[in-house]
């Protein structure tokens, strides 16, 4: 796994309040009981934080999988000319 992957996962065990290691590439809205709409926003917003990023409105809806957000943080990252 890349920094990238690692963070997010990371990131989303903490919001989501689940051990990392019952979380991975496959991790969805779906499998995961405690993603609800709250928690869900405070997955955007911790996101955003962690890679100094801002989310367009009309994707936050599609931030439903580790996939999802891995290829939407990358976009941003690359979108705003950034590294990481």
């Amino acid at each position: 796994m890349n920094k990238i992957e690692v963070n997010i996962l990371q990131i989303m065990a903490d919001v989501l309040e689940k051990p990392v290691a019952e979380l991975n590439t496959e991790s969805t809205q779906d499998n995961i009981d405690t993603w609800d709409s709250i928690k869900h926003l405070n997955l955007v917003v911790a996101i955003e934080e962690e890679f100094d990023i801002v989310i367009p409105i009309e994707e936050v809806g599609h931030l439903v999988s580790f996939k999802l957000i891995e290829v939407i943080v990358k976009e941003q990252l690359e979108n705003e000319g950034k590294t990481y």
